[in-house]
C-alpha cells in the first residue's frame, strides 16, 4: 500500500506523495477518530448518568474532563514509543487498552469506577490520534503533510459531528451502557482493520534513527526555534476553539436568553466552517507551501477576531448571528493554521515524528483544558461577550507572534535544508 514494502516498510522515494488509496484514507480516519468519537458520543448521556448514580452533574462531568486529561497524557507517551518500537505495535496496544476499558465501562457499578475506566479508554484511544499524524509524516514530504492532515480531519469531522446525535439516539432507545457496547464494537473493528491492512511505516531501522534516542530527539526538537514556533502556533490556534467552546454556551444561553438547542445549532455552523477550511487546504496545499497557508489562516483569524471585537465594542453582537458569523471566519482560518502548523512541527525531525506529534498533542490538550475553563469563567461572569472577544483576539495575535518571532524566514531556510537532508538519509 502506497509504495511501502518490506517488514519495516522501507519507503520507496519514487512513490512518496502519491494520492492516498481509499483504504489508507479510511484507516487514518478510523484511528484518528476513535478517541474523539468515543468522547462526544457519550456527552448526551451525562444527565441520565448523574441521575442513575444519584450524583451531581459536576461529578458526572468528570467522565469527560478526565477523558481529556487521558487524551493529553497518552499523546506524550504513545508518540515517543511509536518512534522506538514502531507505529503498528504501539497503535494496536493502545487500541487493545481502549477495548478493555470500554468493556469495563459497560459493567461499571460506581461512578468513580466509570471515571477511571474512561481515563484508561482515552489513554488507549488517543494512540490513534498521535500515531496517525506520524504515519502521514512517514508517507508524505513536508509540504504535503498539511493537506493530508486536512483531508483526514475533514472526513473525520463528519462522523464526529454526528456522534452526539448517535449517542443521544442510543441512550434514548437502549440506555447509556449501550453506548459503550457501540464504542467497544467500533474499537474492535478499527483494531482488526489495522491488523490486517496497515503496514509498518516507521523509519526506526534507518541509520539516522538508530543513532538517536528519546533524549536526542527532545534536545533536537526543543533546540529548534521553528519547532517551538509551529507548536505554539498550533496550540494557540486550538486555544481559540477551547476558549469559545467554554464561554459560548454561557454567552448564548445566559446572556442572550436562547435555548440550548439553538446554541447547538449555531455551534454547528462553526464546525461547518472548520470543515470547509480543511477542504480548502486539501485543494490548495499541492500548490502552496505550508507556511503560506499558515499566514493565510492567521490573517483570517485576526480579521474575524477583530470584527468580533468591534461588534462587541459597538454592542452589536448581542444576537447569535453576529457572534457566530464572525466566528465562522475565525474557524475557517483556524483550520489552515492548525493542520499546517502541525505539519511543520512534525517535519522538523522526520525520524522523530511520533515524539514531535506527542509533545504537540499533550501541549494542545493540556493548555486547551485551561483555556476552556477560562472561557467558561469569562462567559459566566460578564454581562456581554466583550471579554470573551478580547481573549480570542489576543490569542489570535499570539499565534501570529509565534510565527513572526520564532519562525523567521532565515531560520525556515536552514530548517528546510536540514529536513531535506534528513529525508534523503531516511530514504537511502
Amino acid at each position: 500500500m502506497h509504495g511501502i514494502v518490506g517488514r519495516y516498510a522501507t519507503i520507496d522515494a519514487s512513490r512518496r506523495d502519491l494520492p492516498p488509496s481509499k483504504l489508507l484514507l479510511l484507516l487514518l480516519v478510523l484511528m484518528n477518530g476513535a478517541a474523539p468519537i468515543a468522547l462526544y458520543i457519550f456527552v448526551p448521556a451525562l444527565p441520565v448518568l448523574a441521575s442513575d448514580f444519584s450524583s451531581d452533574i459536576s461529578v458526572a462531568q468528570m467522565t469527560v474532563s478526565l477523558y481529556m486529561v487521558g487524551l493529553a497524557c497518552s499523546q506524550l507517551i504513545m508518540g515517543p514509543l511509536s518512534d522506538r518500537f514502531g507505529r503498528r505495535p504501539v497503535l494496536l496496544g493502545g487500541l487493545a487498552l481502549m477495548v478493555a476499558a470500554s468493556i469495563g465501562c459497560i459493567f461499571a457499578q460506581t461512578l468513580p469506577q466509570l471515571i477511571g475506566l474512561r481515563f484508561l479508554q482515552a489513554l488507549g484511544g488517543a494512540s490513534g490520534m498521535v500515531i496517525s499524524r506520524a504515519i502521514i509524516r512517514d508517507l508524505y514530504s513536508r509540504d504535503r503533510v498539511g493537506g493530508m492532515l486536512s483531508l483526514v480531519i475533514a472526513v473525520m469531522m463528519i462522523a464526529q459531528m454526528l456522534s452526539p446525535l448517535a449517542g443521544g439516539v442510543i441512550e434514548t432507545a437502549l440506555g447509556w451502557r449501550a453506548i459503550f457496547y457501540a464504542v467497544t464494537a467500533g474499537a474492535i473493528v478499527v483494531a482488526a482493520a489495522i491488523t490486517l491492512a496497515l503496514p509498518e511505516t516507521s523509519r526506526r531501522s534507518t541509520p539516522t534513527a538508530q543513532r538517536g534516542g528519546f533524549r536526542t530527539d527532545l534536545r533536537s526538537l526543543f533546540g529548534s526555534r521553528a519547532f517551538i514556533g509551529y507548536v505554539l502556533c498550533q496550540v494557540l490556534a486550538s486555544a481559540i476553539i477551547f476558549i469559545f467552546a467554554g464561554g459560548g454556551p454561557y454567552v448564548v444561553v445566559t446572556q442572550m436568553g436562547r435555548s440550548s438547542a439553538e446554541y447547538g445549532a449555531w455551534f454547528a455552523s462553526s464546525g461547518f466552517a472548520y470543515l470547509m477550511g480543511n477542504v480548502f487546504c486539501v485543494k490548495f496545499s499541492p500548490r502552496h507551501s505550508l507556511d503560506r497557508l499558515i499566514w493565510f489562516g492567521l490573517s483570517l483569524q485576526i480579521v474575524g477576531a477583530l470584527l468580533n471585537l468591534a461588534w462587541g465594542v459597538l454592542g452589536w453582537n448581542q444576537v447569535p448571528s453576529w457572534l457566530f458569523g464572525t466566528h465562522m471566519i475565525i474557524m475557517f482560518g483556524n483550520a489552515a493554521v492548525m493542520a499546517n502548523a502541525a505539519a511543520g512541527a512534525i517535519s522538523i525531525r522526520p525520524q522523530a515524528a511520533g515524539t514531535a506529534s506527542g509533545l504537540m498533542g499533550f501541549t494542545q490538550f493540556g493548555f486547551g483544558s485551561l483555556c476552556s475553563q477560562a472561557g467558561a469563567w469569562l462567559g459566566g461572569h460578564f454581562a456581554t461577550p466583550l471579554p470573551l472577544n478580547i481573549a480570542i483576539f489576543g490569542t489570535a495575535l499570539a499565534c501570529a507572534s509565534a510565527m513572526i518571532f520564532l519562525v523567521p524566514r532565515r531560520n525556515l531556510i536552514a530548517t528546510e535544508e536540514m529536513i531535506e537532508k534528513a529525508e534523503e538519509e531516511t530514504l537511502v
